[in-house]
Order: C-alpha cells, then sequence, then structure tokens
C-alpha cells in the first residue's frame, strides 16, 4: 500500500529527529535525499492540485503504475533504513563503524536494478533538496495558521504610497526560494511573511495594523570622539595581513615612508591644532586584489606588472590611519560580509541593521562586488562610498540614463554617484575629488648629496615592461650619441630582444634600488607609456629631468584602444599631463618623438642644464594629509543641499559683482549666509569660448573649475551679470549646460544636478563655467578651503 502524504510528513519529522550526523555522515546524504523524494512523491500521487507546490515531480518523470511500483519500493527502503536507524542509536561509539558499514550493505543490497539511476534523474530536476523539505514543512504550518485565522489579515494592501507592493508580492510568491537571505529574516512560503518582509525589512508595502507596531528602541549614535594624529604604524601593518606578494610589496612601502608620514602628522597637527576633527568610522575595501575580481595585479608585482594602484593604496590607507580614523580593511568577500553584515544568502536582501560606517573607500571592482552582494542597501548607503578611480568618471557617463540615451554608456561608470565621489590618481579632472599620492621628500642634505653625485651623461629609462620598448629605438639611438642609457626591464632567463644591446639593462630593481639610480641619472625619459604614473614624480623629486613625448593628435577614447571604453571623454596631450602642466620646465619637457631634430636640439638642452630636486607639495605626506583631513571634515553628499534659489527669492540687485581691476564675476558680499564647500566666497563666474569646455575656460584664467558651486550659477541672473541677452530661458537635461547659443540667443538652465559637469564643450554653446581659486601647491583646495 502506498502511503498518505501525511503519514509521508510524519515519516520525514521522524527522519529529520532521529537523524544523527555525527554518527550515520556516510549515508546521511542518500537518505536525507531520500526522505525528500518520499515527500514529494507522496505529495505529487495523493493529490494533484492547481494550488500544489511549484517543485513537486513533473508527472511524466513518474506516472502511472511504473510511480506506484517505484513508489512502493522507495518506502521498502526507507522502512528497513528507519530500523536500522533506530538500532544503530541504541549502540555505544565502540560498534559505530561496523553498524555503519552494516547499514551501506543493507543498501547496497535492497537496490533494485535501475533504481538508482531513476532517482538520479528525479533529483537532477531538483536545485535544492533540503530546502524544499523545508518549504513543505512550512506550508504544513502555514495551513495550521489559516486554520487558526491568522493569515485572514494578509491580503495584499492596495495603498497608492506603496505602487509595487502587489508586484513584489507576486515576485516573492514565486522567487523567495532564490536567495536564502529570505528565510534569514523570517519568509517561510506565507503571504504573511512576504507582507511583514516587505513592510519591515525592505520598503515596498506599508506597516501592517495588525504587527507589534511598539517602535523598536534607538540606536543611540556612538559618542563622537576626537581623531588624533598616530604616528605608529604597526596597527596598520597587522590589519593589511600577508598572503599576497601586492600586501607585502604595500607593507613595505608603508614601512618605509613611516617616519615621513609621522613627521608631516607633527606639522599638520601643529597648523590644525585649534580645529576639532571628528573620528570617522572607515571601511577600505580593495576589490581589484580580492581573489573574487582575478586578483591579476598580485602575480606580476615581482614580474614588472603596474604598482601605481598598489603604491596608491597603500598611501591612502597610512593616510587615513595617521590622521587617526576608526579604521578598517578588507581583502576579499568574506572580510566585507563581514564588516557591513551582509545576511546570509546571494545578496538580494538588505544588511542587517544601520550601515557600521561613516566612509567606505573602494574601486571599481568593490563597488560592483557591494552591489551583487548589498542588495538594496547599496542605493540607501551609496552617499557614503568613495570611489578610489585612476583615470577619472565624468558626469555625462556616470548618470546611467543619460549615458544610456546619449552614447556614453561604457564598461564603467553609470553609477549615479554625485562626480566628487570618484577620487583620482591625479588632478585631471575636477569633476571628481583629487586623492593622490605620495612620493619621497628629500631634506637639504640629501638634495645636495644628489646635486653632488648626478652623473651628467646618464639617461634612465620609464619601462619595466619590453613590450613597452617596441619600436622605440630609432630616438633612443639619438640619445645614445650623448648619454649612457639604462633600463629596469624584467625578464626571468634571457635579455628581452626589444632592448637595444647598448642599454644597460638592471633587471626589475626593489624600490630602494632604483631610488639609488634615479639619484645618479640626469634624465628620466618616458616612452609613452604607461600614462601617468608615479615615476616621473619620483625621479624629478630625486632631481632628474623628465623627458615625455608630445601625442599630436592627443590621445582620448576616440582614436586610442587604452581609453577606450572608460567613463571619460578627456584628450591627453602627454605621457604625464599633470606633470606638463603643473609641473613644467626645467623639470619636465614635453617634444615630438617623431622629430628627429627637435629630440635632439633638446637632448643638447638638457647636457646644458641643472636641476634640482623638486615635488610639489600635493604629493608629500603633509599635503595628502591636507586634502584627506580637508574632503573628511567637509565633504557630504548624504545631506540633501537646501534648494538654490531660496523659494521666493528676489535679488534687488545682481548676485555678481566685479572683481576689482578685472572682467571676472564673483558673489556678492552676502556669500557667507549660504552654506557650501568650497565656500562661496571663491567663487568665479565666467563664460567659455564657444567650443571650450569649463576645464579649459578656467585654466586660462589661472583657476580651476568647481562643480560644487554649479547651483549657485545655475540661475537666469548668471546670464544677465555675463551680459548675455536670452530671448528665453529653458531648464533641460544636457551635461553641457547651463550655456548659452548665441545662434538662437538661448539660454539653458540645469535640470539634473547629477549632470553638472566641467567638462565637455560644443561649438553651439558658450558654457557658465564656476571658477575658484586654489592654494599654491593644493590644487585640491581653495585658499579659504581649511
Amino acid at each position: 500500500m502506498i502511503a498518505s502524504s501525511s503519514d509521508l510528513s510524519i515519516m520525514v519529522r521522524r527522519c529529520l529527529l532521529t537523524f544523527k550526523p555525527f554518527r550515520i555522515f556516510v549515508v546521511g546524504i542518500g537518505f536525507f535525499s531520500l526522505c525528500f523524494l518520499m515527500t514529494s512523491l507522496g505529495g505529487q500521487l495523493s493529490a494533484k492540485r492547481p494550488g500544489d507546490s511549484p517543485f513537486t515531480v513533473r508527472s511524466e518523470v513518474l506516472g502511472g503504475q511504473e510511480s506506484r511500483g517505484v513508489l512502493r519500493k522507495i518506502s521498502d527502503m526507507l522502512e528497513v533504513i528507519m530500523k536500522r536507524m533506530d538500532a544503530l542509536s541504541k549502540v555505544g561509539n565502540s560498534t559505530d563503524a561496523h553498524r555503519l558499514d552494516e547499514l551501506s550493505s543493507a543498501l547496497d543490497r535492497i537496490q533494485p536494478v535501475g533504481l538508482v539511476e531513476r532517482i538520479q534523474a528525479i533529483a537532477q530536476n531538483m536545485s535544492d533538496m533540503a530546502g524544499r523539505v523545508e518549504q513543505i514543512l512550512q506550508r504544513s504550518m502555514a495551513g495550521n495558521k489559516v486554520r487558526d485565522g491568522t493569515l485572514a489579515q494578509c491580503g495584499t494592501p492596495k495603498d497608492p504610497r506603496y505602487p509595487d507592493c502587489l508586484s513584489k508580492m507576486d515576485w516573492m510568491r514565486a522567487r523567495w526560494t532564490s536567495d536564502p537571505c529570505y528565510a534569514f529574516y523570517g519568509v517561510d512560503g506565507s503571504d504573511c511573511s512576504f507582507l511583514v518582509y516587505l513592510s519591515e525589512v525592505e520598503w515596498f508595502c506599508p506597516p501592517l495594523i495588525w504587527r507589534n507596531q511598539t517602535a523598536a528602541p534607538t540606536l543611540k549614535p556612538l559618542p563622537k570622539k576626537q581623531a588624533v594624529f598616530q604616528s605608529d604604524v604597526g596597527a596598520l601593518l597587522e590589519q593589511v595581513g600577508t598572503g599576497k606578494e601586492s600586501l607585502s610589496f604595500m607593507k613595505r612601502r608603508v614601512r618605509r615612508m613611516a617616519a615621513q608620514w609621522a613627521s608631516a602628522a607633527r606639522r599638520l597637527d601643529d597648523r590644525l591644532r585649534s580645529h576639532w576633527r571628528e573620528q570617522n568610522r572607515i571601511l577600505v575595501h580593495v576589490g581589484f586584489l580580492t581573489e573574487e575580481s582575478g586578483d591579476v595585479f598580485s602575480p606580476k608585482v615581482l614580474k614588472g606588472g603596474p604598482l601605481g594602484e598598489m603604491v596608491q593604496w597603500a598611501d591612502i590607507l597610512t593616510a587615513l590611519h595617521v590622521l587617526g580614523h576608526n579604521l578598517k580593511i578588507s581583502f576579499s568577500l568574506k572580510e566585507l560580509h563581514g564588516f557591513l553584515g551582509v545576511p546570509p544568502g546571494r545578496g538580494s536582501c538588505p544588511l542587517t541593521g544601520p550601515l557600521p560606517f561613516d566612509l567606505i573607500y573602494t574601486d571599481y571592482h568593490g563597488l560592483q562586488q557591494m552591489k551583487q552582494h548589498m542588495g538594496l542597501s547599496l542605493r540607501k548607503h551609496k552617499c557614503h562610498i568613495r570611489v578610489i578611480d585612476t583615470f577619472g568618471t565624468e558626469p555625462a557617463y556616470n548618470h546611467e540614463e543619460y549615458a544610456i540615451l546619449h552614447g556614453y554608456r561604457t564598461n564603467w561608470g553609470y553609477w549615479n554617484l554625485h562626480g566628487q565621489q570618484y577620487m583620482t590618481m591625479f588632478p585631471h579632472t575636477p569633476d571628481n575629488s583629487f586623492m593622490g599620492f605620495v612620493a619621497e621628500e628629500l631634506n637639504e642634505t640629501e638634495k645636495q648629496n644628489i646635486q653632488r653625485n648626478k652623473v651628467n651623461n646618464m639617461a634612465v629609462v620609464y619601462g619595466k615592461e619590453a613590450s613597452m620598448w617596441k619600436g622605440k629605438e630609432k630616438f633612443l639611438t639619438i640619445l645614445h650619441r650623448y648619454m649612457e642609457i639604462h633600463g629596469t626591464v624584467y625578464y626571468e632567463t634571457q635579455r628581452p630582444p626589444e632592448v637595444p644591446a647598448f642599454v644597460k639593462n638592471h633587471g626589475l630593481l626593489p624600490q630602494q634600488e632604483l631610488q639609488q639610480l634615479l639619484r645618479k641619472a640626469k634624465l628620466f625619459i618616458g616612452l609613452g607609456f604607461p600614462y601617468e604614473g608615479p615615476a616621473p614624480l619620483e625621479a624629478i623629486a630625486n632631481g632628474c629631468i623628465f623627458l615625455q613625448p608630445k601625442f599630436n593628435p592627443p590621445h582620448s577614447s576616440l582614436n586610442h584602444d587604452f581609453f577606450r571604453g572608460k567613463p571619460t571623454s578627456r584628450k591627453v596631450s602627454s605621457q604625464h599631463p599633470y606633470a606638463e602642466q603643473y609641473i613644467g620646465r626645467p623639470h619636465v619637457i614635453t617634444v615630438d618623438f617623431n622629430n628627429s631634430e627637435e629630440f635632439e636640439a633638446t637632448i643638447r638642452e638638457i647636457m646644458r642644464i641643472n636641476v634640482e630636486p623638486f615635488l610639489p607639495y600635493e604629493y608629500t605626506c603633509e599635503g595628502m594629509l591636507e586634502r584627506v583631513h580637508a574632503y573628511i571634515q567637509n565633504q557630504d553628499f548624504c545631506s540633501p543641499e537646501a534648494p538654490f534659489p531660496p523659494v521666493n527669492s528676489s535679488w534687488l540687485s545682481s548676485p555678481f559683482v566685479l572683481l576689482p581691476n578685472s572682467s571676472i564675476l564673483t558673489w556678492a558680499s552676502n556669500a557667507s549666509s549660504y552654506t557650501s564647500w568650497p565656500p562661496l566666497s571663491a567663487l568665479r563666474l565666467l563664460a567659455s569660448l564657444e567650443g571650450e569646455s569649463c576645464v579649459e575656460a578656467c585654466q586660462g584664467a589661472e583657476l580651476i573649475c568647481e562643480p560644487a558651486l554649479y547651483r549657485f550659477i545655475n540661475i537666469k541672473e548668471a546670464f544677465s551679470a555675463l551680459e548675455l541677452q536670452c530671448d528665453g530661458v529653458e531648464s533641460q537635461v544636457n551635461h553641457l549646460l547651463p550655456a548659452f547659443s548665441a545662434e538662437h540667443a538661448e539660454c539653458g538652465l540645469q535640470q539634473d544636478p547629477l549632470l553638472f559637469s566641467c567638462a565637455g564643450s560644443s561649438a553651439k554653446y558658450q558654457r557658465l563655467c564656476p571658477c575658484r581659486d586654489y592654494r599654491a601647491g593644493q590644487v585640491a583646495l581653495c585658499r579659504d578651503c581649511l
């Protein structure tokens, strides 16, 4: 006789209660599978109803007389196993092994021919047997609740304030088993559990009247602590951990630079002594070094691979630590889950509690990982995130909908963050924040020793990988007429053929040995790649002249594979635009390497001149500490900005006035009445030329474009102050606005603040540009920004 579904449910419960995993581990998985099959098949064959579980076995798999025959055999097998288990549970540990062998032999004897294969065929149609057994039991319990009248209160509410509730309920009914995190929050397959989850964990359904409405005890905010500068890096080194060459490289850098960080901290502390600095809880998740992202960097650390990103991350960690913040560091998804409180599962559910961090520093890989594992919480907490982004992300690429509609969609970007949440290695994209890194700073004695020991005819080539040297022999031959050329190209057993025979190749050098080589050399010469790395700054800091190639036309995503797909339209005019623009001659010389006469004349010029070691303040330890401190204390992307202009506001006269002896406009004297950072007093308003970006327009006036000040010039009064005559003023979604079209005498204001952008130009528009001044040697900060 075939067992009924109720009998089978009792048998399953008995199986689960009797099952002792430590005693019968060998047969546990097979037995549990049989329990589940009995339950599923019993339910399938005893009652075929439309409301049955979607996970029951399909009739075409086992049907008719054959189904009942198989089920009878399984039932017989289950009875034998139950008897064996009952006997086994009464036996002492000394005979466990013998009994397990006996039980296994019994299973082998009672299996009919072909039965195992049939069971396997059924099992292949089921993805999570244990979860489905639990689901059946939970549905049974839910049925009891219906009899009790509890579920009568669980109809889907219709509330216009929660338009997605109905569709989310349908989704939960169909998919609640797709992620274990739903069960973690108490979802059991019943409509009541769906409603509780969608109203109390997520926010798609209204609060339920019949739920206990007693407010959960409000967590008191932790008392604010003052951040205190700390010079001991021991705790930081311990957090970085071991196990990868990339981590070892970063730790070596932290140790080597520790004394300079400590000295810089003392100087900055003296300058900020009267200022309260709040200690922040900060998570640093280095996504590109996680195994889940592939971590292609670690294996290449000792083989000439790129180190710029690891240099920057090591310096970011050190700066945050030295500034005295409460730091947690993650190099794996497991660590990330633990720090964030991610519920177990596949990332479909929000976090279990409030975000335990004030700030999260990560990269694009880490951002993608957080999206996968934080669920809806990422949208809620993304204002706390800072993305370390080497090449920058412009607003047109960051705004997902706009990027899709206007052809700016790339593999990166599209996160709808505030533009200044992206933090770059160099200050090339004012739409983003400049994070940077540091180079070793020399004292006066070291500088004098370097100048005495310079070898006037010695050059070092910037290029650790042999592929970078391909096709460069022509201008290197010219250089060889005047100088002895040294290289640091990695190789294992055989000298790379791309490196000319006249080059003295040292192989890949440890950092300290490379420093000694640069301190002797007169010239550090670039090959055109890599772009914008830290090495040229280190060479200039050690007294070298940096000679680099000019790109004509400039490299960009439109004409060069390296930039294609990156979220920027920036045009790169040389291998290192920062060195060209912000340092320049005599320390940096940029020429066309394809022009042999110009190149040779430049080499002769270099032979005649001497330079002192030079390092821009913003790349010193103190400069980076100052900059990061200013960001942490002043940048706030979580608090909504007050609307501007204020409601019903009107100016008796223009809010803009001319600077004395200048054609540049600034804000009127009541600037302090509007809260902003940088302060409104730093604003300088001007109009670009047609076809010119605000980056270029501000640079032409020796200023910096400041996107945080755009909202103050996105008003019709700005056009009249600049004497631009508008026939009409309209608000539109366009990353080039606010701007003036002379052809149509039209003025356009920006409708979406996420698209305020210093980048971008059009021959149709004169753009309105919010420029600002900057501190000497610290382009990221205005004069009044500290």
